[in-house]
């Protein structure tokens, strides 16, 4: 069974997701705030976070920064803050999914769906190395490595690398990117791509990641 940690102050609300989520097969842990959230987190394994921004003592970001120091877990943020600002900030500190309230609960548990089905997937691909010049992409332990040095990605970050670098040599624009890895839409926006992208070309620094100006992206096929 996959074990979600739930964190929201509002108890009403935790009491609503925790009956839905059981419901449908998930056990759900819930913390009322980030240092609970962060404690729980060190002490047990889990196969995704729903993170709440607005939470006491430490707030759902700082509580994400924390986890992403330690951990590729897949987190989604569920918040109150729909401004394009909070949203970018939620996707600069790698969240996978970005929820705002008030949020339909059917729409909740399929893209907490999508989002472990991404993550599955990812591990039963153990063992494979993906060779792009001097960028070797391990699809066992969601790393890239640019010469000696090895950088752990996020999910979202290693799906998008990946998909670019096994159709090299083709366009893929930011719809392509939507439709095939996230899915769903991202509220119309698909800044979100642009932002994995800036992501991850400064985190590797990578310059073979082609910007085609008003379509997508493209990674030059090895000869």
């Amino acid at each position: 069974m996959q074990r979600i940690l739930v964190v929201e102050d509002d108890l009403d609300i935790q009491e609503l997701l925790k009956n839905f989520l059981q419901e449908v097969g998930y056990e759900i842990m819930l913390a009322g705030d980030g240092v609970e959230a962060l404690s729980m987190f060190s002490a047990m394994q889990f196969d995704l976070v729903l993170l709440d921004v607005m939470l006491p003592k430490i707030d759902g970001f700082a509580v994400c920064e924390l986890i992403r120091k330690q951990s590729q877990v897949p987190v989604i943020m569920l918040t109150a803050l729909n401004g394009e600002e909070e949203q970018i900030r939620g996707l600069d500190l790698q969240v996978d999914d970005y929820i705002t309230k008030p949020f339909s609960v059917p729409i909740l548990i399929r893209k907490i769906a999508a989002v472990l089905r991404r993550s599955s997937r990812m591990q039963e691909d153990g063992h494979k190395t993906i060779v792009y010049r001097n960028l070797i992409l391990d699809c066992d332990n969601y790393t890239a490595a640019v010469g000696e040095n090895v950088f752990e990605l996020t999910p979202r970050e290693f799906e998008v690398l990946k998909e670019l670098l096994t159709n090299q040599g083709r366009i893929l624009t930011r719809q392509n990117l939507l439709d095939k890895l996230w899915r769903y839409d991202f509220y119309g926006e698909e800044r979100v791509v642009d932002t994995h992208i800036k992501n991850l070309r400064k985190k590797l620094g990578i310059d073979f990641i082609q910007t085609i100006r008003g379509v997508g992206y493209k990674i030059d096929k090895e000869h």
